[in-house]
């Protein structure tokens, strides 16, 4: 059994427009233990967003590897890559993109019944979750009646519903106020000890990328120490 959840080798990105070849990622190599917490910063456009989808299955590599967990990521078909997502994978987005039309509690539930949950389990489950991110007492809000923070805390929530091993987190506070970013940060970090799992996020958030077990800055297309 392999003591990594992800290992990345030689990961290439080039984007060919008419003028010009845009290399977005450059030979990048990166192995992230299980458990671990990495935390990626780097200028706007330096490829970070990009690293992301590729991990995740949303983008494809021009080169290179990507394994994760028993899943070679670059050479998944369509069906693999969605049960990737479902069953190894948590992912949290800027923007929260929950289902306007559903409570918090449905928003949280609703991936692991689509994965095949039982309904009681999955609803016991999601309660669980919102009880951890403190929202016991909104489970039946809507999206439009919460808080910013509180929408995005119901996305942290909802990344874990399928205890996955691995969860990435895409510039998760980008859209909070300070005081916030920081709550939901902290909640997050927690989580993962808590729950045992190994998190990589992309942030601009100086004080959030101080708070991961190593640290690493995109730059030139590759990950240097930061």
């Amino acid at each position: 059994m392999n003591d990594y959840t992800v290992k990345i080798t030689g990961l290439e990105k080039i984007y060919t427009t008419e003028i010009e070849k845009l290399r977005i990622l450059n030979k990048l190599d990166l192995t992230v233990q299980s458990g671990t917490k990495v935390v990626i910063t780097g200028e706007s456009g330096c490829g970070k967003s990009t690293l992301l989808n590729i991990i995740g299955g949303l983008d494809f590599a021009t080169g290179g590897q990507v394994v994760c967990g028993k899943y070679e990521i670059t050479s998944l078909k369509e069906n693999e890559l969605a049960e990737y997502r479902s069953n190894f994978l948590g992912f949290i987005f800027q923007f929260h993109y929950l289902l306007k039309d559903f409570t918090a509690l449905e928003n949280v539930f609703m991936p692991a019944y689509m994965a095949g949950a039982k309904k009681e389990e999955a609803f016991a489950r999601a309660e669980q979750l919102l009880a951890d991110v403190g929202l016991e007492k909104r489970l039946n809000h809507l999206p439009s009646q919460l808080s910013g923070g509180e929408r995005q805390r119901v996305a942290v929530a909802r990344s874990l519903i399928n205890d996955p091993e691995l969860v990435l987190a895409d510039e998760p506070t980008g859209n909070l106020d300070p005081e916030n970013a920081a709550n939901v940060g902290n909640m997050l970090f927690s989580l993962a000890d808590r729950y045992k799992k190994t998190l990589i996020l992309v942030t601009h958030d100086k004080n959030l990328a101080t708070c991961g077990d190593c640290a690493y800055e995109l730059k030139n297309g590759v990950l240097v120490k930061a």
